[in-house]
């Protein structure tokens, strides 16, 4: 394809080909200069390249590659460190903006724990904006250093981690095992003496005619570039630094609290941050994160926020975590930076769930240090000025292309617009139209009624949808495929002789090789030992485990805290499908009696009177007749504690689509699927069904819930005649009138403790 045809008449597949081959001669190039010191292009020819491919990459940011040259300070490093796995996850931090919102988290932990009144200690540190490092010590010893990666595997940098002043080789005292977290950064004035050298190294390669080193954006990229070398010689003379503030796997306790445990790392040897300090409450912390504000500018090292966690361990432990972040922390961001550009156009991309996602396309601002090109526009309404109840946001102005707009990113998230300068605003310019169509595919956009998000039709006929599910497929927290990631899979999608069009496709792939002409270690990138390195990684994942397949299916509304609940209470594959086969009927009543249910609070608003909601429910139901054991089965499904209707509904609704049942089953004929681990067979409640209802005194719901399925029991919202036990508190109503008809064991709390007690 011609270097010369206007990006923004580039078609996607164009586009996609385009990158390619600007990611294969950029990486050569890399490897030209860096590896051998031999460039093979001139620097204005590298330039330009590595222009076009930003400009392509803003122009259609879903086709950004994994290997992109954007991301990479000389040549591509990630490729050449081994995988470590994470002993303990090294998990994000949930995000607080107000002062408003350090009130919610620390009312959140209160009614977890059922602390309303009392004394509730915390830490408050400043957030170090640089890149997370696990250390992992062994008697005393460095054994191995790792970046965060995906939070489940990270990068060994272990070599590289060696070379950092204020990373001790040896500790004393510590616990035979100690997994020691913190940030690796650069000092603004590290930062700077580094760029200062860069520039006078580049006067020398000017003079050789050689192709000149780009200075570093910012600290952190510096940091991470610098960090993650494959040559340790290179990062040795890099002046990085390293703060401590968690820790990962341990063989014996740190201490009783946050603070005496990072006191012991101090101890130890690791530096940690001085401004960390000890806080009774959302005042004091919000009084020290104002206190950090202003230092901020005078620290001498980035920052972009300020970290809260409870500090007493044994809360931390009872609070647990979440899928992807800790209960117990927070983390309250600076206020977002502003700037002010044009909005070029706004596109629409399609995501794996049909979602329809405007993009809006800007001129290139720098907000806080970086460069922003594109913005999210999260939904039509949001376009139009309002938000997911009809209020007016903004003003109720709305957005146009070739609007002037305000944007800002808080926090390193995906930047957004915050506002309209209605003054800039071209005389011709017209609000724009949602599409009513998808643009991959062209089959019909709905917005379903309470959705704030029009969705594609098409399922698997869509290529958006069938790429992005692909994509998910082989994720990490899904089949994590070695050698099949998300730019093989965009490969394989479009090949003609060998592709792979659904997740079944994977594991015929080897099969299907065997019967072409052109096979695949034949082709450009591959050989015979990379093509039988991927079918064995191939075969490896045939045997999946039951919740990491149905999170893999990319279903609507089931994520992985879902997937994982219904492996718990199902335990068999088989047992799913035949369950939700059985519900199906059921199922379709839900939707009429919800659609009914709408019609009547619309005619019930239109006249001024109240809706008689349960009579249009009744009446929905009965017309269908339903089964009584499609009512037990969708009962059974939907009274899971986590699931509810809206994902019963998602899993009817995909296992009852011809084309997408057919998938699957397609998919599921060629693996074994593996039952979650057996519960610990002396717990005595094991493999039992418990609902718990009304006013537990002693611990919270959320704490009940988490500690009986530790012990292998499944928790349910609702009685039923598969319902083993009743804990009943204080309160009870319904439920406990409907466990005695049944004749479901009925205890009080304290019963339960007993019942439970020193497991």
């Amino acid at each position: 394809m011609s270097a010369e045809i206007d990006i923004f008449k580039l078609t996607e597949q164009q586009a996609r080909d385009e990158l390619a081959r600007l990611a294969e001669s950029l990486s050569e190039a890399n490897t030209a200069y860096h590896g051998a010191d031999a460039p093979d292009l001139s620097d204005a020819e590298y330039d330009r390249l590595k222009r076009r491919n930003a400009a392509i990459e803003a122009a259609f940011p879903n086709l950004k590659r994994s290997d992109s040259p954007s991301d990479q300070v000389g040549a591509a490093p990630s490729e050449g460190f081994g995988k470590v796995t994470h002993a303990v996850a090294m998990l994000s931090l949930g995000n607080a903006f107000e002062d408003s919102d350090v009130q919610d988290f620390d009312d959140r932990i209160r009614k977890y724990l059922g602390l309303e009144t009392g004394a509730l200690a915390y830490t408050a540190e400043p957030k170090i904006d640089g890149l997370s490092l696990s250390l992992r010590y062994e008697n005393g010893h460095l054994v191995q250093a790792a970046t965060r990666g995906d939070g489940a595997v990270g990068e060994n940098v272990t070599e590289n981690a060696r070379t950092i002043a204020d990373v001790p080789q040896h500790v004393t005292g510590a616990p035979d095992v100690l997994e020691v977290r913190g940030e690796v950064y650069m000092s603004h004035a590290d930062f700077d003496a580094l760029n200062a050298r860069i520039e006078a190294e580049n006067a020398v390669r000017a003079a050789e005619g050689k192709r000149l080193n780009t200075r570093f954006a910012n600290p952190r990229n510096a940091a991470a570039g610098s960090l993650r070398q494959l040559d340790a010689a290179i990062t040795r003379l890099r002046p990085l630094r390293f703060f401590a503030y968690a820790w990962g796997e341990l063989s014996a306790p740190l201490a009783e609290t946050q603070m005496e445990a990072i006191q012991r790392l101090k101890k130890f040897g690791f530096v940690t941050n001085d401004l960390t300090a000890l806080c009774d409450g959302p005042e004091a912390m919000i009084a020290h994160y104002r206190m950090i504000e202003q230092r901020r500018a005078t620290l001498g090292y980035d920052i972009d926020g300020v970290v809260y966690k409870v500090d007493r361990l044994d809360l931390q432990s009872r609070l647990g975590f979440r899928a992807t972040t800790p209960r117990w922390a927070v983390a309250h961001k600076f206020p977002a930076e502003l700037a002010w550009t044009r909005l070029e156009a706004i596109d629409i991309q399609v995501g794996r769930t049909g979602a329809l996602s405007p993009v809006a396309r800007l001129t290139p601002v720098t907000v806080g240090g970086v460069v922003v090109s594109n913005a999210t526009l999260h939904n039509e309404d949001y376009i139009e000025g309002r938000d997911s109840k009809g209020a007016e946001i903004r003003g109720g102005k709305d957005i146009r292309i070739g609007d002037w707009v305000q944007v800002y990113r808080a926090g390193d998230v995906i930047p957004k617009v915050a506002d309209v300068d209605l003054s800039k605003r071209p005389d011709d310019s017209e609000p724009f139209a949602f599409p009513t169509l998808c643009p991959e595919c062209d089959s019909v956009a709905v917005r379903e009624e309470g959705d704030a998000v029009r969705r594609c039709t098409g399922g698997l006929i869509c290529p958006a949808q069938a790429v992005e599910k692909l994509r998910h497929f082989v994720g990490r927290k899904t089949f994590d495929i070695e050698g099949l990631g998300a730019k093989q899979i965009e490969m394989f999608y479009d090949d003609e002789t060998l592709p792979i069009r659904e997740p079944s496709d994977i594991f015929t792939l080897e099969a299907r090789d065997s019967e072409t002409l052109t096979r695949l270690k034949n082709r450009h990138g591959w050989g015979e030992q990379s093509a039988a390195n991927l079918f064995a990684a191939i075969d490896d994942k045939r045997r999946i485990p039951f919740a990491r397949l149905l999170f893999s299916l990319g279903i609507r509304h089931v994520g992985e805290v879902a997937a994982k609940d219904l492996a718990l209470h199902y335990s068999e594959w088989d047992a799913l499908v035949a369950a939700l086969d059985l519900a199906r009927p059921a199922a379709l009543a839900n939707r009429a009696a919800d659609e009914a249910e709408a019609k009547e609070r619309v005619a019930a608003n239109a006249e001024g009177r109240r809706a008689r909601i349960k009579d249009s429910r009744d009446r929905a139901e009965l017309s269908l007749d339903v089964a009584a054991e499609s009512r037990a089965a969708w009962d059974d499904l939907i009274g899971i504690d986590g699931i509810g209707s809206t994902v019963g509904q998602s899993l009817s609704d995909a296992m009852a689509n011809p084309v997408e049942r057919a998938a699957i089953d397609r998919l599921v004929s060629h693996l074994t699927v593996i039952p979650p681990d057996a519960p610990a067979s002396e717990s005595p409640v094991a493999g039992k069904t418990v609902v718990f209802t009304g006013t537990l005194e002693q611990m919270t719901r959320a704490e009940a819930k988490a500690r009986a399925e530790s012990l292998g029991a499944k928790v349910s919202g609702s009685v039923s005649g598969k319902t083993d036990i009743l804990v009943a508190g204080p309160g009870a109503g319904s439920k406990a009138k409907k466990a005695a008809d049944l004749g479901v064991e009925t205890i009080d709390e304290q019963a339960w403790l007993d019942l439970i007690e020193g497991l």
